[in-house]
């Protein structure tokens, strides 16, 4: 039997947040990243992905609505992961109650 080796995750997603990826929407993506039972990372395109989890990381990407980021993650639960905080970004935070 083959071992399984850890597949990464990758996706890019849009920002929808009218404040972009600052305030409360970075608050709440932090926060529901922290949750998750694998680490993943946020980056711009051409950038060095940081530590989704990171409230000031998150803040030092300067993603704005519409700017695109790729999310990623490694190892058992990634998938999921990702698909979860993908969901997040997918919404305007800026107006979820």
């Amino acid at each position: 039997m083959a071992e399984d080796t850890p597949q990464r995750i990758e996706r890019s997603v849009l920002i929808a947040s009218t404040s972009g990826l600052h305030a409360r929407p970075a608050a709440l993506f932090s926060q529901a990243a922290a949750e998750q039972s694998v680490e993943v990372m946020i980056a711009r395109p051409g950038g060095d992905p940081v530590p989704a989890r990171s409230i000031l990381m998150l803040l030092t990407l300067g993603a704005d609505q519409g700017d695109e980021v790729i999310l990623s993650a490694d190892g058992e639960g990634a998938a999921e992961a990702v698909a979860t905080l993908a969901a997040l970004l997918e919404k305007n935070l800026d107006e979820e109650g």
